[in-house]
């Protein structure tokens, strides 16, 4: 009779449990009527949901409802609510391995996700039920939504835009797992000390994460370092294998993706670093406790921190660490779960895996390695297979954001890795050297291999090399793409290049964020635009109807006084009535041009304190910032604290009589995005023409009635085309423009010296007027724009006070302001992630929602 351990599948009680996650079902048959049922949800009733909420109270919480904490009540809400998503996840696991479906595998280094249970609850339709149920309770609603803390994996739009993606993808029934990192602290929680940013550790998981649910006996093993070898195998080939030095563990905790409305509830597989031996007791009992857990500690620095500061070369490690960690978690994952006996030959057919910008890219020689040195598939039948399984999106222009990793610590710490990248690039250039014969220096152009200022591997050509399909994110951003930055690929694989413009989720960012706006315009259309934001266009016509106008109206003003209270009680701020909401909310980074925004401000105080202008005829204004700068980035921080020190002049100078503020809350995330997009009438799209790869921060404002001020960079050019240039106040040069002055020869000293407006809002920061006298406390940001200005702020600054007067002219005249605020919202439709998944699937992934 086999003991209790041998029925459990351990032979001993020694034995460690099984990790063998494929095994699926019971060890026999079940008889129990529940356990052959499908998997059932809570009663979708008020009765039903204040039972279970109840019951997550009482025995996950371990309190009675009486002596509960709002910390307690909240994680009980959310895993009531996980609870009805439960049994939609597991169905709709179901289906896709049953079906065999092709499946999106969205490799992403960022999922900035926003906080869970509003989505939630949406996408469930329980907003009333929950509502209802916890007010017989006794609790308020709101007051535990507040309670959620934000993931902060992501960094800005990168992750954003992951984070919508997925969204759609569940909302449109297309099987899709996200991978990414369960970063332990994410991007930095901002504080500011006499105006200069200090970076604080984001403590997200302290209060507990009760959307998320590990699967440790999912884990995957992750080696680095070593060497590798050849030998012989059985068949007499010649292999290679790597002999590694060191591993970790990688342990999977899931998130549940619902879609809007349909049942479907996609994966987001989070990956977690923990040492394979944590804890050496025998060390431990020596009295060496630090050294027992030091592999510990070693292996969950790779994923405790969002972009570890990397100016360091432990940082770059770190970095590159991270990198392939998820990648190899993810890769092995995916490949694990399918039935045993699949033949790997058909793994495009079951997987387009998406590398969103290069942080993935190593994924592509770790499948080759799979497929070559575990599977054992010669080169060739390797290579065909990873080719047809990876599609790559390069969401910049910048060259130095792409990214170039050393061989030198590619070969320490993933020697095998960089042998393949060797081969694939010696094949690689045998094949532009047949097409172009004779042009070497070609060749050493397109080389995957770079050998200036050190010898590394250009991660964004070994993706366009690997990629079934390259794509950019904005029309312009795309032909840029092909034009500039990778012009040898594009005349060599014309066809592999496409565009697909970014967009961004209509659940999140009008229908949870606009609340009024959104019962507007279900009024007034019905709930389609929802899943088909184009209906928007519907309500062109009600541009011209005073009765819509002033309901409008209403909307954003209800919008306004929402985030009024929001920051006074977050951060102390008070926000003046009246005046013209002036938004610029996005990563502080010098191409973005926050310091074109500032030199505008300061110049409207100039021109108060020269008497150049009058402050009766000054246009009540006030500007919010919203910016994190990188920590190791000291121009950026510097950017900061002069916003910060002339927000603080301005702020308290009577000479304006209010008329113009200034606002800068720290800590800018999702959270507030919601508040501060709806309220905004002004959007700041400021960018230097061809630097901006696409932005989203543009289409959230535009969908949400801001009129937009900006370039003809990213997607602005979509925006303006589709809005009407009425409707968009453009300014600034365009791209071919700055191509020529920067050819030309730029010298942004001789703007300032013939333009008086700039040089007085220049000359009133050397005064040291926001610095207490301190002349040089600023000469970092303003001598970098005046002997530098890279991205030629400087330049557009004449052509940018003449759309900032156009601004004002158009909101001296409410209604026209709020017809044009209209037509935004309903010529915008188009930037929804919906319709950018629908261009992924046309003309990149060729995958099938499951009807």
């Amino acid at each position: 009779m086999p003991d209790l351990a041998q029925k459990n599948g351990l032979s001993s009680p020694d034995e460690s449990p099984t990790t063998d996650h494929r095994v699926y079902g019971p060890s026999k048959p079940p008889t129990h009527p529940l356990a052959t049922a499908p998997v059932g949800a809570p009663p979708f009733s008020v009765d039903g949901f204040v039972k279970e909420f109840l019951h997550e109270l009482n025995t996950n919480q371990g309190v009675a409802l009486s002596n509960s904490s709002i910390n307690d009540q909240y994680l009980a809400l959310a895993s009531t609510v996980k609870n009805y998503l439960m049994a939609r996840w597991l169905e709709t696991r179901r289906k896709t391995r049953d079906a065999k479906a092709k499946t999106v595998g969205y490799l992403s280094a960022e999922y900035l996700l926003g906080r869970q249970l509003g989505n939630a609850l949406l996408a469930t339709d329980l907003n009333d039920i929950a509502s209802k149920g916890l007010d017989l309770c006794g609790i308020d609603l709101p007051t535990l939504r507040s309670q959620e803390v934000e993931p902060g994996l992501g960094n800005g739009g990168l992750g954003r835009l992951a984070a919508c993606f997925i969204d759609s993808l569940a909302t449109m029934d297309v099987p899709c797992i996200g991978y990414g990192i369960r970063y332990e602290y994410g991007i930095f929680r901002q504080t500011f000390v006499d105006g200069r940013q200090v970076e604080q550790p984001d403590t997200w998981l302290a209060l507990g994460s009760p959307w998320e649910f590990p699967h440790p006996e999912a884990s995957v093993q992750v080696n680095f370092g070593g060497t590798t070898e050849t030998y012989t195998d059985a068949e007499g080939r010649e292999r290679t294998r790597w002999l590694p030095d060191w591993n970790v563990l990688g342990v999977p905790y899931n998130y549940m993706v619902p879609g809007y409305l349909n049942g479907r509830v996609n994966t987001l597989r989070l990956w977690s670093a923990q040492a394979t031996k944590a804890f050496d007791l025998g060390i431990f009992n020596s009295g060496d406790y630090a050294q027992a857990v030091r592999a510990q500690t070693f292996a969950e620095n790779i994923s405790k921190v969002l972009y570890p500061e990397d100016s360091t070369p432990q940082g770059k490690e770190l970095r590159l660490q991270q990198q392939y960690f998820f990648v190899a978690c993810s890769l092995r994952d995916f490949i694990n779960e399918q039935e045993e006996g699949f033949d790997l030959r058909q793994l495009p057919e079951r997987i387009i895996f998406q590398l969103n910008d290069t942080h993935p890219v190593i994924a592509v020689p770790e499948l080759m390695r799979i497929l070559l040195d575990e599977k054992g598939f010669e080169w060739d039948e390797a290579w065909e297979i990873t080719r047809q399984c990876f599609a790559y999106t390069c969401h910049t222009l910048l060259p130095e954001a792409l990214e170039v990793w050393s061989t030198e610590l590619l070969g320490r710490l993933l020697p095998r890795h960089l042998e393949i990248i060797y081969q694939i690039n010696e094949e690689f250039l045998a094949e532009v050297r047949e097409a172009f014969p004779g042009d070497e220096l070609r060749a050493r152009r397109m080389s995957i291999i770079s050998e200036f200022p050190e010898r590394g591997v250009r991660m964004a050509f070994l993706a366009t090399v690997a990629a079934t399909k390259v794509n950019g994110v904005a029309a312009l951003h795309s032909q840029l793409l092909r034009d500039k930055v990778l012009p040898d690929f594009s005349e060599l694989w014309p066809d592999k290049f496409t565009n697909v413009t970014n967009g961004v989720t209509p659940r999140r960012f009008v229908r949870m964020a606009n609340p009024k706006l959104s019962e507007l315009i279900n009024d007034t259309i019905g709930t389609g635009w929802v899943t088909d934001l184009e209906r928007l266009k519907e309500l062109e016509p009600y541009a011209e109807d005073p009765d819509f106008r002033a309901a409008f109206s209403e909307a954003k003003a209800w919008n306004k006084r929402r985030l009024t209270s929001l920051l006074k009680a977050r951060d102390g701020i008070e926000l003046p009535d009246g005046h013209l909401l002036d938004v610029m909310v996005k990563r502080l980074h010098e191409y973005k041009r926050q310091s074109l925004k500032l030199l505008h401000i300061v110049s409207l105080y100039e021109g108060v304190l020269s008497g150049r202008t009058k402050v009766e005829d000054l246009t009540p204004r006030t500007v919010v910032f919203g910016a994190k700068a990188a920590p190791g980035y000291k121009m950026a921080k510097d950017t900061i604290h002069l916003i910060n020190k002339v927000a603080a002049v301005v702020n308290a100078d009577p000479a304006l009589e209010g008329r113009l503020k200034v606002a800068f809350p720290a800590n800018y995330n999702v959270t507030l995005a919601e508040k501060l997009v709806p309220a905004a009438d002004l959007s700041e799209q400021i960018s230097l023409a061809g630097m901006e790869a696409s932005g989203t921060g543009n289409m959230k404002f535009a969908l949400n009635g801001a009129l937009t001020v900006g370039t003809d960079d990213g997607a602005n050019v979509e925006i303006r085309e589709l809005v009407g240039d009425k409707h968009f106040f453009l300014f600034g040069m365009s791209e071919p423009e700055v191509a020529a002055l920067g050819a030309k020869g730029y010298t942004p000293a001789s703007y300032y010296e013939e333009n008086a407006q700039l040089k007085s809002a220049i000359d009133l920061i050397l005064s040291g007027h926001f610095s207490e006298g301190d002349k040089h406390q600023f000469d970092s940001v303003v001598y970098n724009l005046l002997h530098s200005d890279r991205f030629m702020a400087l330049a557009d600054f004449a052509s940018y006070i003449e759309a900032q007067e156009r601004v004002e002219a158009r909101y001296a005249d409410p209604d026209a302001w709020t017809r044009s605020a209209i037509l935004n919202v309903a010529r915008s439709g188009f930037f929804s992630s919906d319709r950018s998944m629908r261009d992924y699937i046309q003309r990149i992934w060729h995958t099938q929602p499951m009807l």
